[in-house]
This record gives structure tokens, sequence and C-alpha cells, in this order.
């Protein structure tokens, strides 16, 4: 583990391989150790750059103050990358690590060479969803009901609510010891994603994306994030989508071979 001094804060980050440089941005309740299953394939031909963002472990962070927030994760990736200095890089963000890596590519494109989405997470706004009604979406109101009860000091009753609302009831039950470990240890970034401020994506965002950009998703993933990727997908210039068969939201843990394979192919220019 590296760390790099960015806007204020150290960012734990593992760099791995030799090659084009390729920056990997994990989602909700992750951290860079989330990646370790594509480490392997992925850095036969790149350097793998996998971060960890502003209060994510090896911090522990205790819930308190404003500095969590899209927008400040923004920021401290496109200053992270810039301090690289490692030329225009590829960046893959899952989840919440995908709306993160889409917003820094519409903001400094130049940054970037190829840019990969695995369900970002998000909302559609009215340009992109007839459906849209303002205020807080059925998933952030199971992640504020998370927050709560984590913020109370019962942290698995907390990730229980969320996992189940992701993945089904029953999921966070049916989770191998290491995984629910992992999330543990990010417990208390609920708390701080519940004022997170997170913009909806619109179409003129969308269409302002000139970096060309894979959509990767599951073809069993459940909820609203299928319908976010294939809505994008339809409105960002040059890009591509592939679902893995038999696969949900956490789909390069599920198949990382066939992950692998997919964004090595992407990034190769095939």
């Amino acid at each position: 583990m590296q760390t790099l001094p960015v806007n204020g804060t150290d960012m734990a980050y593992l760099d791995i391989g030799r090659g084009p440089p390729l920056v990997c941005v994990h989602g909700s309740l992750c951290d860079f150790r989330i990646w370790s299953c594509v480490l392997g394939p992925l850095s036969r031909k790149h350097r793998v750059i996998a971060v960890s963002l502003r209060h994510f472990f090896p911090e522990h962070w205790d819930g308190v103050g404003d500095t969590y927030s899209i927008a400040q994760h923004v920021s401290d990736v496109i200053a992270f990358i810039e301090k690289l200095n490692a030329g225009p890089a590829d960046l893959m963000g899952h989840s919440r690590g995908g709306h993160v890596s889409f917003r820094v590519a519409q903001r400094r494109p130049d940054l970037l060479r190829k840019l990969i989405l695995a369900e970002p997470g998000g909302e559609l706004d009215a340009s992109l969803d007839p459906a849209f009604k303002p205020g807080p979406s059925p998933l952030a109101a199971r992640i504020a009901a998370s927050a709560e009860i984590i913020a109370k000091g019962d942290i698995d009753g907390g990730l229980a609510v969320f996992m189940d609302a992701l993945e089904g009831p029953g999921a966070w039950k049916r989770l191998p010891a290491t995984p629910k470990q992992l999330l543990r240890d990010n417990a208390t970034t609920l708390i701080g994603q519940t004022r997170d401020r997170r913009p909806p994506f619109s179409k003129a965002d969308a269409e302002a994306i000139k970096t060309p950009t894979l959509f990767i998703g599951g073809a069993n993933t459940k909820g609203t994030l299928p319908q976010v990727l294939h809505t994008l997908a339809a409105h960002v210039p040059n890009s591509r989508t592939e679902m893995i068969p038999g696969a949900t939201h956490p789909m390069f843990e599920q198949a990382p071979q066939k992950y692998c394979e997919i964004v090595l192919k992407f990034l190769a220019g095939a």
C-alpha cells in the first residue's frame, strides 16, 4: 500500500503491474481491496492503480463532518490522477465509484484515455426519465435507514438493511465472512452518504462525455441500476455496453475472468 497527499488527505492505493495506467475507483462501503480478484489478470498488461477514496479504509472515519460528498471525491480523483503524472489514464469505476468516474470524465477529459463504468450509481433526471420525481429515491431512503442504524452502533444491522435493499432479502446473511468484514470496515461512510448531495444524471451530462466509454452490467442485477446503465449508454457518444450473464451488481467478483476479458479487450482497442 502507498499513499499520495491529495487535497489535504492521504489517499491510499495499490500500484501493481506495468503498462498503461488503469485507475480503479470502488463503490459504496468498499475500498481498494474490492478489486483483488481482478488485479492478477488486469496487471498483466496494465499498471493497475486501485485507490481508496477519502474516509474509506484504511482510514477509520467516525462519520462526522462535511468532507464526504460526490463533489469532494471527484475533486480528489482528479488531483490524484494529476499527481500520478502518468499521462492520460484509463479510469474504471464501479457503482458509486462509477458515478465519481463519470463526473471526472465530464470535468477533465484531458486526463483520460478511456472510461469504464460498471453499473454507475445515481438517479436519472427528467430529461432522461419521464417518471422522475424530485426528492430522495427509494434506494436513498434505504441508505438513510441503514445509516441511522449504523450511527446507533448496530453495524451489522445497518449493513443488512443496505445489502438486502441492493441484492434482495437475505443478501447480508449469504455473504461470506471476508466481504462482510470489508463492509464493516467502511460502514460509517454510509452516514456521510446521506449528506452526499449527489446530482442526478441528465441528458446533457451524458452527451457531454467525449471519452470512449464502456458500460458493464450484470445481466441479473435488480432495481434501478440497469435502467441507469442502459439510459446513459444510449446517450453517451462513442460508448459500448457489455452484460455479464448470470451476474449481479458485484459482477467482477462473481465473474472475474469474464469481466477482465471484456475490460482488456476494450482497453486494447478491439
